[in-house]
């Protein structure tokens, strides 16, 4: 499929799987808008709407309509039980990781819908699928909203030419595994010693695998779905297919 000339947003894009999946649009020739609190080419904080129009407006302007959507802003948020929690922070995990996405998504629908072609992308996680565990309350919550939302979107734009779906990147050694790393530290009781030791170990999945697995979905037809990279490390668990 040729991409040039197509106009993708990516959220998150200022390092880790963002960034990789910004690097593989713009080298399969797409005009990329990549999107950060920092550090990025378009400054946003994806959970406030009107940081949202201003962004619309920004890119819009500079580089045309998008046609292609990849929602990669995310935070873990507290690992604690929901009675020791710090509310602001609870709240501030639903709000970038469910609440960012529908904004953005909500943004760019419009130029999307009036040519008749779309790809929006959300990068969910592995944790929406497992049994609910003690500590985790925030960004398990976060992301089975945001597959709820995804699957809500792609039933909306069937037979449109625009598309929704969510992926799991794969279990990244990026900024966020560093922050669960260093919430958690040592303490096995919490769960994620083990993991977090996995994936030091095997050095994690490779980002440019979820960034190949998004230019899959964007040359692909496919609606509705929760996807994996090809060979996770994490066995791929049943979603709603």
């Amino acid at each position: 499929m040729n991409l040039e000339g197509h106009v993708a947003v990516v959220t998150g894009a200022s390092r880790g799987v963002g960034r990789a999946i910004a690097d593989a649009l713009e080298a399969r020739g797409l005009a990329v808008a990549t999107v950060a609190r920092r550090s990025a080419q378009f400054t946003a904080d994806v959970s406030n709407p009107a940081a949202i129009d201003r962004l619309k407006t920004a890119v819009e302007a500079e580089l045309g309509r998008p046609t292609v959507l990849v929602n990669a802003a995310g935070v873990f948020g507290p690992i604690a039980l929901v009675q020791d929690s710090d509310p602001e922070e609870w709240v501030e995990t639903l709000m970038i990781d469910a609440v960012g996405p529908y904004l953005v998504s909500r943004a760019f629908l419009s130029g999307m819908l009036d040519v008749g072609w779309g790809r929006i992308v959300n990068l969910s996680s592995a944790a929406s699928l497992h049994t609910p565990g003690r500590l985790n309350s925030a960004y398990g919550t976060a992301k089975v909203a945001l597959n709820q939302f995804t699957r809500h979107l792609a039933a909306e734009l069937e037979g449109t030419g625009v598309t929704a779906n969510v992926i799991h990147p794969g279990d990244v050694k990026t900024a966020m595994w560093a922050d669960i790393r260093d919430k958690t530290g040592t303490l096995s009781e919490h769960g994620y010693h083990d993991w977090v030791a996995w994936v030091e170990q095997t050095g994690g999945d490779p980002p440019e695998k979820a960034a190949k697995l998004v230019i899959d979905i964007i040359e692909s037809d496919v609606n509705g779905r929760f996807l994996w990279i090809d060979d996770p490390l994490q066995t791929p668990i049943p979603s709603w297919e």
